[in-house]
Order: structure tokens, then C-alpha cells, then sequence
């Protein structure tokens, strides 16, 4: 910890809260983070959050290019002026928020492009749905969260932690907790364990081309207002018509659900079935469910 200290107080930084930066400190455990998100000699690596570059260094040692973007312009001056980062790594500032990720992947075609993040708390869901949107393009992603996050990643029907994450992701791709990490091997120390996660593309996933967005306005809306039922949450979540209850009510008797039922009782696939039918042209009650 005291070099990670060090190093930013020779260049007056500290860790930013507002950025949700908290740096790894082993190089080690960053070797071994590569190997658990099964990058291989040969494949790109498109980074978020270069922080320190410890992570970066360590995917540099197998990936053959890595391309990382950091947001903090004065970590980006620190990684310039202590010459951090290898040759094989391209730095570019810039909000990966903000960022055209299809673009980069594009750029780094040709071989196997992977996703490899210690990714800052503040943005970490963003770039997990992110990520959901690149799933045919990569050879898989591992992404460190913090456990919070992580259990509503992976969330099954019922529990406290499901919601539109969890039903995503499900339907998306294989999630699986390749490790925990305790706070002492951040810097500063978080106030809440982690939890390095390895995604892929699912094989059979139910998706259709372009389903993906109409889902996640469907999910959301009914997982918008846990406390009320799916029908109600559904008519005030803000989809554009509002579905009618009586189609609602149809859908969920289609699937064997009762009419009462709340969003966190149904599986991944039934908020696809129930999404299917809600969507534009097919709300009209009598008519038979999609897929």
C-alpha cells in the first residue's frame, strides 16, 4: 500500500470518492485475476479504468494489445510521466461512459477481443449493461464489483437481490464468481468486499435480434415498484401505451402466474414471454403469446 500511496502523493493525488477509485495493490493478485478471466496470448483487451495500471501491466503481460481507458486526467499524467504502462498498452483518456466500446471493438477485430475491468463502483452497473450490448463480439468479460453488485448479478427468482439485473444477465449470458476479494487488497480499503466475475455469451440464449432494449423497458417498469403488483407496477412504469391490465392479466395466466403476482416471482424467461407480448402490435387482448 505505502508505494500505491506513495506514488499518488508524489504527484498530489489522492483517491477520488466521486470516481469510486480504489486501486489493487498486488501485482500478483493481478496476475492471478488475468488467469481467472481466461485471457490467452493472442487476445486484445479492451480495459476500464487503468487506475495505476497494475491490472493493465498484468494483462499486458499475455494480451497482445490492450487498450485501456482511464477518466482521471491526473492518473493519466502519473501512468505518462513514471512510464507505467508497456508498449503493447494504449492509454486513452477518456469516460468509457461516454465511450463508443462497438467502436473499439471494431478497431480490434481479428482476433479475440475480451472485456477486463476493476471497474470504479460508481459506474459499475452502467458498464455491466454495457458490456450486454458487446456480448457477440466478446470472447468473454470479467469485471470487478463490489459484492453488492454482484449478488444482484446473479440473483434467482425471489430473493431480495433479483431484479432487472439479474434477469438480463440470465437471459444474455453465463455469469460465474471466479473470486472474493477482502478490502485490504484495495487502496484506499473499500468499506465492502468484491467480487471478480466471468461473463460469456449464453449459446442458447431465447433472445431475438434486438429484443434486448424493449426487454429492459419492460423489466424496469415492473421492477420500477417492487411493492406493487406486476399489472400495476406495469400500467405506471412509463411504457408508452401503457399496457392494459386485461392484457397483462392474459399474459400472466398463459404463463401460470397468478394475476397478483409480483415482478421478483418470475423467471428470466416469463418477463421475456410477458415483454414479447406487451411489445408494440402485439398488446391486443386474444392474441397468442410470442416464443
Amino acid at each position: 500500500m505505502s508505494s500505491v500511496r506513495t506514488l499518488l502523493e508524489r504527484h498530489g493525488l489522492s483517491a477520488r470518492r466521486e470516481l469510486g477509485q480504489n486501486f489493487l495493490l498486488d501485482p500478483e493478485l493481478a496476475r492471478a485475476l488475468v488467469r481467472d478471466a481466461g485471457v490467452a496470448p493472442g487476445d486484445a483487451v479492451i480495459e476500464v479504468g487503468t487506475g495505476l495500471g497494475i491490472l493493465s501491466r498484468a494483462l499486458a503481460e499475455v494480451a497482445e494489445r490492450v487498450i485501456s481507458r482511464e477518466v482521471d486526467a491526473g492518473l493519466v499524467r502519473v501512468l505518462a510521466a513514471e512510464a507505467l504502462l508497456p508498449a503493447n498498452v494504449s492509454l486513452r483518456h477518456a469516460d468509457v461512459l461516454a465511450s463508443d466500446l462497438a467502436a473499439l471493438v471494431d478497431e480490434l477485430a481479428g482476433r479475440p477481443v475480451r472485456l477486463v475491468a476493476n471497474l470504479p463502483y460508481s459506474v459499475a452497473s452502467l458498464v455491466l449493461r454495457r458490456a450486454l450490448d458487446l456480448r457477440e463480439h466478446l470472447a468473454g468479460w470479467a469485471v470487478m464489483v463490489q459484492s453488492e453488485v454482484a449478488e444482484r448479478v446473479l440473483a434467482a427468482p425471489g430473493s431480495p437481490d433479483y431484479g432487472s439485473l439479474a434477469v438480463l444477465h440470465a437471459l444474455c449470458c453465463r455469469v460465474r464468481r471466479l473470486r472474493e476479494l477482502p478490502p485490504r487488497c484495495f487502496h484506499p480499503a473499500p468499506q465492502v468486499s468484491s467480487t471478480f466475475l466471468g461473463l460469456s455469451l449464453r449459446p442458447d440464449s431465447p433472445l431475438r435480434p434486438g429484443e434486448l432494449v424493449w426487454l429492459e423497458r419492460v423489466v424496469r417498469a415492473g421492477f420500477g415498484k417492487r411493492r406493487k403488483t406486476l399489472v400495476n407496477a406495469l400500467r405506471g412504469g412509463g411504457l408508452v401505451p401503457a399496457p392494459a391490465p386485461e392484457v397483462v392479466r392474459e399474459v400472466l395466466a398463459e404463463l401460470g402466474a397468478d394475476p397478483r403476482v409480483r415482478a421478483e416471482r418470475l423467471a428470466p424467461e416469463q418477463h421475456l414471454a410477458l415483454a414479447r407480448r406487451l411489445a408494440p402490435g402485439l398488446r391486443e387482448p386474444g392474441r397468442p403469446a410470442v416464443g
